[in-house]
């Protein structure tokens, strides 16, 4: 079994890494020839609760052809650039809103598997990750796309995965918890734990949840679950996990605000439904950003 990982960030190297680690042909892929150039040479590490462990996949600065599956997991903002034919399925366990409709573009809706993932990760250098949280992986078929090779390759990785036959509800969820959870870590600069601890930010992250699952009602989602449970839920049991929004801050790198809370005010402007805790949050990521 061969797979491409696209993405060299937190979780695009515990996911290579636990490939490679579990006996699965595993290429990462990084489009800066540079970086890809040293992470051949250092492999990729990972933090276990258990212990610190080197994996070695190979590296390229594109998808090697003949692969049974390419995992992308880039940055929302940079799914639209990347380069990947139409003769194999493509998985997106990606954040935010948008990544699967650039890759139906791409390599045709036939082709995809859309899921999401609570794993949690935090990288700590380059080629460097720590797996803070395990977490379920759920994944589907966006149409006709057969996810037989998705689970295989995930569950011989060790990763706990459940198939979906409503994909885009599961994007949707998880970009509503990130919605709240994401931006509020980035500007207060904590950990996903406490915005619990705070009767003013609990608060904001619950009315943030709220917003996005209406506009995702505009589409014709609904969950048979409190979204803001969950989005506690997640808080509670990834506590000190940096979200990935709050270590691209830290670095000084563009944030997924667009994909998330961006998207989530593009869509309610569609549907002529106010946001006003969404556009404020997004208004000060950007802000941020720009400093």
């Amino acid at each position: 079994m061969k797979v491409a990982v696209i993405g060299p960030g937190a979780m695009g190297c515990l996911f290579a890494a636990r490939l490679a680690r579990n006996g699965i042909r595993t290429t990462l892929v990084d489009y800066k020839p540079e970086r890809a150039s040293r992470l051949q040479k250092s492999g990729v590490i990972v933090e276990e609760a258990s212990g610190m462990a080197t994996a070695r996949p190979a590296v390229a600065t594109q998808v090697p052809p003949g692969q049974d599956l390419v995992l992308v997991l880039t940055k929302a903002y940079s799914t639209a650039t990347l380069r990947i034919s139409s003769e194999q399925p493509v998985l997106t366990l990606q954040n935010g809103l948008g990544n699967v409709e650039s890759l139906c573009t791409m390599v045709g809706s036939s082709r995809v598997v859309a899921g999401t993932t609570c794993e949690a990760a935090t990288l700590v250098a380059e080629g460097h990750t720590r797996h803070m949280a395990p977490g379920i992986t759920q994944v589907g078929s966006w149409t006709s796309c057969p996810t037989g090779v998705a689970l295989e390759v995930l569950r011989k990785a060790g990763f706990e995965v459940e198939e979906t036959d409503a994909p885009g509800r599961m994007v949707w969820e998880k970009a509503a918890i990130n919605a709240g959870i994401n931006p509020l870590t980035a500007l207060l600069n904590v950990p996903n734990g406490r915005l619990l601890e705070l009767r003013e930010t609990r608060q904001l992250m619950r009315d943030l949840v709220v917003e996005a699952a209406k506009v995702a009602a505009t589409e014709g989602y609904r969950f048979p679950y409190s979204l803001v449970e969950r989005a506690e839920d997640v808080c509670k049991r990834t506590g000190e996990n940096i979200s990935s929004m709050l270590q691209d801050v830290r670095a000084g790198k563009r944030t997924e605000i667009e994909s998330i809370s961006g998207e989530i005010l593009r869509r309610a402007q569609l549907a002529s439904l106010p946001t006003p805790r969404t556009r404020v949050v997004w208004q000060l990521v950007k802000g941020m950003e720009q400093r």
